[in-house]
């Protein structure tokens, strides 16, 4: 099981990378641990069309997506659907939080692109534009049957024999029961909702200039709306302005160039956009409680691999 640290995109379409991630049995589980000593504390939005399966182990998880905030306290878990635009938080800063993750393709439960299970079973529910997050409470007696067995399938060993039957086996007797929970929501057929497309081009644009001078005008214009428009769109969605996101991006970026590379700390706030050393400085303690060398110095060479 992998315990992320920083996220890293795709090219082009600029879906979160899984690392690890095989085409022949696509799928890896995660251990996420959030400090609020490290940019860990937090996963920035993002999104993958892979599936996202998770039990809280310990403390609050709090899902952001655009249409609201979802609450996850120790002992529940739920489901995050394929390509939703999503960003989790630990609730209590001092707490311990432990969030377990199951994130897979769905073929790997639905087989070949085509199949029936696919087309009974699997493209309903991803293709739902209008369930971006699917809540499991431990208080709901069915809810809570499947929340034990999420938890007891990260029991299985990659180590056992026939372990990806096993695993297979087990995600897709969840699928099924959540399948049947989400009956109702399935029948609402909503539209799409085209706010999460436009958000997601200005997001890849951001990701994709973050070093340069980046204007309002600039963002607005990746999505072909206006900068009203724009504004609109990061206070309704993500709870903050086109150059909050910005900065708070370009933040992520600098503690993963601390922790993975060697150059100077002025080298560092200049590459990632944030001008001159004493101005990184300020900004990066104001979030993270910590100078950039005393960051790089806790966390350079830790022993972890992949996400934030």
């Amino acid at each position: 099981m992998k315990n992320f640290c920083c996220i890293e995109y795709r090219e082009g379409s600029k879906e979160e990378i899984l690392p690890d991630f095989m085409p022949d049995f696509p799928y890896i589980s995660s251990y996420m641990e959030f400090d609020i000593q490290k940019a860990g504390r937090f996963v920035p939005w993002h999104w993958h069309k892979e599936v996202e399966l998770f039990y809280v182990e310990s403390g609050v998880v709090e899902y952001y997506i655009p249409k609201g905030k979802v609450v996850f306290p120790a002992g529940s878990g739920g489901m995050v659907n394929s390509n939703v635009l999503h960003m989790t938080k630990s609730k209590d800063s001092a707490a311990n939080t432990i969030q377990l993750n199951h994130i897979f393709d769905v073929s790997l439960i639905g087989g070949s692109q085509g199949s029936r299970i696919e087309k009974k079973f699997i493209l309903p529910l991803t293709t739902a534009s209008h369930i971006g997050i699917i809540s499991l409470d431990p208080n709901q007696q069915e809810q809570d049957a499947i929340l034990k067995d999420i938890r007891k399938s990260f029991q299985i060993s990659s180590g056992e024999y026939a372990y990806e039957i096993k695993l297979r086996s087990a995600l897709s007797d969840i699928w099924a029961r959540i399948f049947a929970l989400s009956s109702p929501l399935l029948k609402e057929g909503r539209d799409k909702d085209k706010t999460d497309d436009k958000l997601k081009l200005m997001i890849i644009y951001i990701q994709e200039h973050f070093w340069d001078k980046v204007s309002v005008k600039d963002i607005a214009s990746a999505a072909f709306i206006s900068e009203r428009e724009c504004y609109r769109t990061f206070s309704e969605c993500l709870h903050t302005t086109p150059l909050g996101y910005l900065r708070n991006y370009r933040l992520q970026q600098a503690c993963r160039m601390l922790t993975q590379g060697q150059d100077a700390v002025t080298a560092v706030s200049h590459a990632c956009g944030l001008g001159s050393s004493s101005y990184f400085g300020s900004v990066f303690k104001e979030n993270f409680g910590c100078s950039p060398m005393e960051y790089r110095k806790r966390w350079q060479n830790h022993d972890i691999t992949g996400q934030i």
